[in-house]
């Protein structure tokens, strides 16, 4: 199963999918004005500028805050790809693959701006609830029926790639984690994170908004802290270790004497595909979050947005790459969640592992909210709001699942869904650009001259 699965993520992972969001990512820059760029200091300040642990309460009415949005979107963001998938991007593509995460993350910055920006735009009420996600751009970019067919299929590959894969991903390096750090069997950790997982699910919108906006800036911090630590310890091996990722991203043989035995083509591979992993620019799972977001114009939550990618795989991905290489313990041998652990313990000791355990129950636990939100709105698009139930039992039954089985399967079956759900929703991008750059124009136009109330408003 492995040797097949693998077959299929090279066709798409290998040229397919890395031309495809590359090409995105750049068309994009270019038809916004380089927008990452230009508007960095405005995303900034409207993220932090409204930060909130006890912000006002969300509903499935009225939507969340644009804070509130923003933490749900990044408790997706930041999981395991933080820690164990930039681990098996290292042993995979080198340390030159990190370059690769990189690129992806500044030309992701632009694609999920426009993702967030049509979540917004194209965002409606059903039934008196507050509804919106790529099925409802994709319905706007491919008319009639056929757009149906594409935002049900989108819907599906979705609900897969992160409420059932995505979410097995996550339990399965918390498993291993949790077992190296106190011995404990990987499906015992499975069955607790499944119930308590089960008990977030139930509280529905209100009670995944309120844990995610308290448990993302708590948990950035603790492991921030901990990271810096051991890069302080290690301070004299970060000049080498920075070689060691630009050199790699177009020499990976003379990167740690060539002992990993990657090419180019694997960095720019598994850097691209760990890096959609790990921010999921492109992916469409985030506008799932981003269309709830009680703001005035669609821009300002696409710029809320960009941050989210940028604190992700700019800001934090670094600290597992700069402790896992200053470290020295990248061997080509280990891999996976053991390896960030690894690391942390050249420093802390045998709390080296409870440290990382600790960090990503947190980060996976939070990502766990955040696909089964995702899901969740999918399932409701699908099949109705009675369908809720039992997708919330089959995500704890995965969740119990994944932690106990071959990490190389698990992963591969999350590269393959995460690369089928793709192509649709970049392709539907594609097609409403025009879109994204007028309402874009409208927003640069001073305050007084928006007409985004009277020009674009869907009802």
């Amino acid at each position: 199963m492995i040797d097949l699965i693998d077959w299929i993520n090279g066709a798409l992972w290998d040229v397919l999918l890395i031309v495809v969001l590359s090409g995105m990512g750049i068309y994009l820059s270019i038809r916004l004005n380089f927008i990452q760029f230009r508007k960095f200091g405005e995303s900034f300040k409207k993220t932090f500028g409204s930060i909130s642990l006890k912000g006002d309460k969300a509903s499935a009415e009225e939507g969340m805050t644009s804070f509130q949005s923003l933490a749900t979107s990044i408790s997706a963001q930041i999981g395991t790809g933080n820690l164990a998938g930039v681990a098996t991007a290292m042993v995979s593509g080198g340390p030159g693959a990190v370059f690769w995460m990189w690129l992806s993350a500044i030309l992701g910055m632009a694609i999920i701006y426009a993702e967030a920006t049509l979540a917004q735009y194209y965002r409606t009420t059903e039934k008196g609830h507050l509804v919106g996600g790529p099925v409802y751009y994709i319905q706007a970019a491919f008319q009639g029926r056929l757009g149906k067919v594409i935002a049900a299929l989108f819907s599906v590959l979705l609900i897969f790639a992160l409420g059932f894969m995505g979410n097995m991903v996550q339990a399965n390096s918390v498993g291993h984690a949790v077992s190296t750090a106190f011995g404990i069997s990987p499906w015992i950790t499975g069955i607790v994170m499944a119930i308590m997982a089960l008990i977030v699910f139930i509280g529905g919108v209100e009670r995944i908004a309120s844990v995610t906006e308290k448990i993302v800036p708590l948990m950035a911090l603790f492991f921030t802290i901990a990271s810096f630590i051991v890069i302080i310890m290690n301070i004299e091996n970060v000049p080498a270790s920075f070689e060691m990722i630009f050199v790699g991203a177009f020499n990976p043989d003379a990167v740690l004497g060539g002992i990993l035995g990657v090419s180019i083509q694997q960095a720019i591979r598994f850097g691209i595909s760990r890096g959609l992993f790990t921010h999921e620019a492109g992916m469409g799972s985030t506008p799932h979050a981003h269309a709830l977001a009680r703001v005035k114009h669609p821009s300002e939550q696409g710029l809320v947005a960009m941050m989210g990618v940028f604190i992700d795989t700019i800001v934090l991905l670094p600290m597992t790459v700069l402790v896992i290489l200053t470290t020295g313990v990248l061997d080509g041998a280990t891999t996976g969640i053991e390896l960030t652990q690894l690391a942390y313990a050249q420093v802390f000791g045998n709390w080296g592992s409870i440290i990382v355990a600790i960090s990503i129950f947190f980060f996976a636990f939070s990502t766990i909210i955040g696909w089964y939100f995702f899901g969740q709105a999918n399932v409701k698009y699908l099949f109705g709001k009675g369908a809720i139930p039992i997708y919330s039992l089959l995500v704890a039954i995965f969740i119990a699942i994944g932690s106990g089985l071959h990490v190389e399967l698990v992963w591969s079956l999350a590269d393959l869904f995460n690369g089928l759900m793709v192509l649709p929703n970049i392709i539907s991008i594609f097609l409403l650009t025009n879109v994204v750059v007028k309402i874009t124009k409208d927003y640069d136009l001073p305050l007084s001259q928006q007409q985004y109330q009277n020009t674009y408003t869907k009802k």
